[in-house]
């Protein structure tokens, strides 16, 4: 088992990092500067100018579509290749963007080249790929409980060669932004099916009749502008036969192939902004005094750095070991690292942010620092893709699996 990077992640990783330090990371201020203008004239669900520059000189030395794998369509890492790659960038909010690998596109563009129909990856997958839309993923729905995924109600329905939807679903991520020009939505074709069939995934552009974005929800009060997670109306939607995507009931099938990945990039983008939150802890608590000597000197700050450390690492083994994983013998296969990996990223994650934020003292709960603001993101983080419950469910019931053929076998010889 070895357990360093391999000449080819470290290519990539210095490559990537150096774009990360020289053009990046410099531009978090202009980026700030150009989000507060936007909110002065009223209107923060815009294309930030910054990020579009970076956007076409990471295109032009060939820092794109990194996440696809197995893929000719992108640089072709697989899902342990990309993951340091996906911690670098989680050290920067909009970095992931600039690379053209930011949620929920790259998880759209997976569902596009693995289940789309040509025509659909000419009409949608191809400008997903160079970057001149974004897409949004429409899943959960306000009037049931959305972790159960059995329980969503919207309705597709065929008539004739069109299908007509209705419902109201939420937390559709990235409806906000002005480029996002296609949704991937979730509902029942046939509510009379198994319950694993009845599901299925079907193409909306954004602009179709009926389709209403009602509201942009905060979260602790954070827009998440210009990206943003909208509630959304479907009334009586036309979209035609063509959009279904891979067929009727196989909405499960293809929610199952999207996820893996995608929490992977989840998992280690989260390990990339506890790295950050653990950076600016440590700067703060090396820079001030508190009763005759620095902070960084009282035994409980040593105690929290030193956890910080041990439980990141531990965090980026296991995720590391999900995708090695995944590459090798499948998302069935490391179905229990990848529910491991999504319950304790986040937790480990915010448990640093919230240290973090107590060595900043009242400046960190202000947007100064901006750990309040991973603090709210992370906090999402445990009930998007799956709550915690539902992922330790997963765990406990193979974990039970392992001992149950031998408990059966006890009873029955007693």
């Amino acid at each position: 088992m070895n357990f360093d990077y391999s000449p080819r992640q470290k290519e990539w990783m210095a490559r990537v990092g150096e774009f990360m330090d020289r053009h990046v990371c410099p531009a978090e201020e202009t980026y700030a500067a150009q989000m507060e203008e936007a909110t002065r004239n009223g209107n923060r669900w815009i294309v930030v100018p910054v990020v579009e520059e970076l956007k076409a000189k990471a295109k032009r030395q060939g820092l794109w579509n990194l996440f696809l794998p197995d893929s000719e369509r992108g640089a072709g890492l697989s899902n342990l290749e990309y993951a340091p790659l996906a911690e670098m960038m989680g050290r920067v909010g909009f970095a992931s963007e600039v690379f053209n690998c930011s949620a929920p596109d790259t998880g759209n563009m997976e569902v596009l080249e693995r289940y789309g129909s040509p025509a659909q990856q000419e009409k949608w997958l191809k400008p997903l790929l160079e970057g001149e839309i974004r897409s949004a993923f429409i899943m959960t729905e306000p009037a049931v409980a959305s972790s159960d995924a059995t329980n969503i109600a919207t309705r597709i329905e065929r008539r004739g060669d069109h299908y007509v939807i209705n419902g109201r679903k939420w937390w559709s991520s990235g409806v906000g932004d002005p480029r996002c020009k296609i949704m991937i939505v979730m509902g029942k074709t046939d509510p009379e099916s198994d319950k694993y069939r009845q599901q299925s995934q079907v193409l909306v552009p954004m602009d179709a009749p009926g389709v209403t974005v009602e509201r942009m929800l905060p979260v602790f009060g954070f827009d998440d502008a210009p990206h943003g997670h909208g509630q959304v109306l479907f009334e009586n939607v036309k979209v035609l036969v063509d959009n279904m995507i891979l067929g009727e009931g196989r909405g499960f099938e293809i929610a199952q192939g999207r996820l893996g990945p995608g929490r992977i990039h989840h998992c280690m983008r989260t390990i990339g902004v506890a790295e950050r939150a653990l950076e600016q802890m440590v700067r703060r608590l090396l820079s001030r005094e508190a009763f005759g000597k620095k902070i960084a000197e009282h035994s409980v700050w040593e105690q929290r750095v030193a956890e910080a450390r041990i439980n990141i690492d531990m965090c980026r083994l296991l995720t590391l070991k999900a995708a090695d994983m995944m590459d090798k013998a499948g998302n069935k296969v490391a179905r229990t690292e990848i529910a491991m990996i999504k319950v304790a990223a986040p937790r480990m994650a915010l448990k640093i942010v919230d240290d973090a934020i107590q060595a900043w003292g009242g400046a960190g709960v202000t947007s100064d620092s901006g750990l309040a603001r991973m603090y709210a993101s992370l906090r999402t983080l445990r009930l998007a893709d799956g709550p915690d419950e539902v992922h330790n469910r997963t765990i406990a019931r193979l974990e039970y699996g392992k001992y149950m053929s031998s408990v059966v076998a006890q009873r029955s010889h007693a």
